[in-house]
């Protein structure tokens, strides 16, 4: 009789975290002021009461039709474009997904490795990175929708706020698939014992860069899950917020810059709390017997 998989669940969220800002990108690739976007349309729309998505869902919305500047822009044209995205990956990637992998396989018998997305951008602009697609188990964004499939985009499909990403880490926890989600997404409500759920939340880590993160990185602390927090050392305003925001109520393990490689801070560190997790469940696996 084999045994069971034990998987350790590595989630990130995308924009800041992995790569510069997905959505930034795509709107210089149409020629938006990017700033007058973010820091006075968007910034107006969240003073009259829009969560920070659907603000700028909205603005771009508003911006797809004939004679407009992202044109009769479809979920396709995301898709494409993210592959766009493929050379913007931070320092160390993608190596570091197949090093951890490799290590882990190498060391620890029955246990295995998987990534996730959760990310507040556009899942198909997302999906369009060939990086993604290779090491990515599930990627959970926000969607838009035309009137057909294929057809320009109208509606907004699905937003992904600060507390609807703790939704998909209860998905990945109980072993919920994206095409069960997709059909029933009142499943993720279904009571499931603790010793049933697919991924225990002690086995699930999650990086993030901004305050969208904080009740992931809530949860999992709670739930004796792992938090890694990123930030841009440059960036004084992101350095403040990560020491009070992150570091001082103890939300996460750790704040450093995202890079990856084996010799980087982040790097070793997540490397090493995956080697401590796999010791621990070996161990806890020995005491059972």
């Amino acid at each position: 009789m084999s045994q069971v998989i034990e998987i350790i669940a590595v989630v990130f969220d995308f924009d800041d975290t992995l790569a510069p800002d997905s959505t930034t990108k795509l709107l210089k690739a149409f020629n938006f002021d990017t700033d007058e976007f973010w820091g006075v349309k968007a910034k107006s729309l969240i003073s009259q009461g829009y969560d920070p998505p659907l603000a700028y869902l909205k603005l771009i919305l508003e911006n797809i039709g004939e004679d407009k500047p992202f044109g009769l822009l479809t979920n396709k044209d995301l898709f494409d474009f993210g592959a766009s995205l493929d050379g913007d990956f931070y320092e160390g990637l993608p190596d570091f997904f197949d090093d951890l992998r490799n290590e882990t396989r190498a060391r620890f018998k029955n246990i295995d490795i998987e990534y996730y997305i959760i990310s507040g951008g556009l899942q198909p602009l997302l999906e369009g990175s060939a990086i993604v697609q290779k090491y990515f188990r599930a990627v959970y964004g926000c969607q838009l929708a035309g009137d057909t499939e294929d057809g320009p985009l109208k509606y907004i499909k699905r937003c992904i706020t600060f507390t609807e990403k703790t939704r998909y880490l209860f998905e990945i926890n109980k072993g919920v698939d994206v095409s069960q989600s997709r059909s029933n997404p009142y499943l993720v409500n279904e009571a499931k014992e603790v010793e049933s759920r697919r991924i225990p939340f002690p086995n699930i880590i999650y990086v993030g860069d901004g305050v969208t993160d904080i009740p992931c990185f809530s949860l999992l602390k709670h739930f004796k899950g792992m938090g890694f927090g990123v930030f841009d050392p440059k960036n004084k305003d992101k350095a403040k917020a990560a020491l009070e925001k992150f570091l001082q109520p103890h939300r996460v393990i750790t704040m450093t810059s995202p890079r990856y490689g084996p010799d980087s801070e982040l790097g070793v560190f997540l490397r090493q709390a995956v080697a401590n997790r796999c010791g621990a469940i070996a161990l806890e696996s020995k005491t059972a017997l």
